[in-house]
């Protein structure tokens, strides 16, 4: 296997308007952390061909591979519902693509788009994004990916005072967002809107590159795009997955997930229940990531509405009739997706109540979200000596096993092993002390979340009180 690797960009054939190249700042004491070989493999990246120091060379963005011209790409966006013309990558690079996927460094330095931050990432967060997107992805959700986690062999100063720096190589089907849309609609710069349609089309859904007329294309992607969405925010809800931080500039236009911040996973069940540091009035808490999906596809169709018709109220009106429909459908897929983890694979509309009735029941009761879920075959079976007995819970089962035939399926559905929250910041506190042990141990538990295991079992269990995490945060 040869030690040449060529990246590609093919953000360098939009117009210089899309990005500002960039140079990574200097990392001189930067160190390998982590390195996900498999994922290296799937690339086509011939780790094996290179030493510790110099992948720290390439990931620190030290050492250019072959093809590879940095850049920073623009882009704007709705934070917490206020729009904000031009954001940017503050603090991360885009080195190329290597089989169609970016390749970026984040926490890599200053950019134009900074903005008077550092452009620097504190460990942190970066070993939250390496653990929590890579679970992402064993659960079966659309995601980036991690490939790389670095020590800088810096400091940097966040909300707690002085910490280690770091530096995370991010792999994603690419970094086209809502708010890179919103960038060009801010400046009224229809032509860009024009070219961007089209790359994004040719990247994410080729299917609809054969339309001949902008407003079929304009719409198409909507439509698509709108469907990811609604099925994504369906398996985020079926592992109890919470953002933390949905701005349209986090909205990536492919379906996938995308900026791990101050993101979390429900312990006991609350269909509102916020983590993130910063959602100080509840935006993006749990059950409200319908909403908020449905608001970011929308601000997604203001931009594209002189695509759509000149005359502004007709594209609305072409929008309504064919993008709301499918937005309204966003509950009942996650709906179907909580039936579905409850063993109904027919769903049909009075399915709804008896989802209702178990998650109120667990709201009621406090239960681990995800152990209630996984111990279902116990209280299908009559062995239950998980859930409280109650009114409540008799309503549910009756109704339940008049609709569930078979429970040997559920496990292969309802995971065992999440990235809880307290396991997560463990992690993250040994990895300060040098000691990345735990973490690498916790990677290895994640890569089977489904396949339970004895010598495991810590990893499956709630946090204790003393252990519990209520607070996340982004690490800007």
């Amino acid at each position: 296997m040869s030690k040449e690797i060529d990246l590609e960009s093919s953000y360098l054939k939009l117009p210089p308007v899309f990005y500002q190249r960039v140079q990574a700042a200097s990392f001189p004491e930067a160190s390998l952390l982590l390195f996900n070989e498999s994922l290296a493999l799937e690339l086509g990246f011939p780790y094996q061909n290179y030493s510790a120091e110099e992948l720290t060379s390439i990931f620190s963005g030290k050492t250019l591979l072959k093809g590879s011209t940095p850049i920073a790409l623009a882009y704007a966006g709705f934070q917490f519902g206020h729009p904000v013309a031009s954001l940017g990558d503050g603090r991360a690079l885009l080195l190329g693509e290597l089989k169609g996927f970016d390749i970026q460094l984040k926490g890599s330095g200053v950019t134009p788009f900074s903005r008077r931050g550092d452009g620097l990432s504190a460990l942190g967060p970066v070993i939250r994004e390496y653990i929590v997107s890579e679970a992402m992805n064993r659960l079966g959700i659309p995601t980036t990916r991690a490939l790389c986690a670095l020590r800088s062999g810096e400091e940097v100063y966040r909300q707690f005072g002085e910490e280690p720096g770091g530096i995370f190589t991010r792999v994603a089907p690419s970094h086209i967002r809502v708010g890179t849309f919103q960038y060009f609609a801010f400046k009224n710069d229809i032509d860009s809107i024009t070219k961007l349609l089209n790359y994004t089309l040719e990247r994410h859904y080729p299917e609809h590159l054969n339309l001949s007329s902008m407003a079929e294309r304009a719409m198409a992607l909507l439509k698509s795009f709108a469907q990811r969405q609604g099925e994504l925010i369906a398996k985020w809800s079926g592992v109890g997955f919470i953002h933390g931080v949905m701005n349209t500039d986090n909205c990536a236009l492919g379906g996938f997930t995308i900026d791990y911040g101050p993101c979390a996973f429900l312990d006991e069940f609350k269909f509102y229940k916020v983590f993130s540091s910063i959602d100080e009035r509840g935006r993006y808490s749990f059950f409200n990531q319908v909403p908020i999906i449905q608001w970011n596809v929308l601000r997604l169709a203001d931009t594209l509405l002189p695509l759509i018709d000149a005359n502004e109220s007709q594209a609305i009106k072409k929008v309504e009739q064919e993008l709301i429909p499918l937005l309204e459908n966003f509950t009942e897929l996650r709906t179907r997706e909580f039936a579905r983890k409850l063993g109904i694979n027919e769903f049909v509309q009075e399915d709804t109540l008896i989802v209702t009735e178990f998650l109120e029941y667990l709201e009621k009761e406090s239960l681990d979200f995800t152990l209630s879920f996984r111990n279902l075959p116990s209280l299908y079976n009559d062995t239950n000596i998980f859930y409280p007995k109650t009114k409540e819970l008799d309503s549910f089962v009756t109704k339940w096993k008049q609709r569930v035939q078979s429970v040997e399926h559920l496990d292969s559905i309802n995971p065992i092993y999440i990235p809880r929250n307290h396991l997560v910041q463990k992690a993250i506190e040994l990895s300060y002390q040098g000691d990345m042990s735990f973490c690498k141990k916790l990677l290895t538990v994640l890569d089977s979340p489904f396949q339970e295991r004895e010598e495991y079992k810590e990893f499956s269990l709630p946090p204790l009180q003393q252990e519990r995490v209520e607070r996340t945060f982004c690490g800007t």
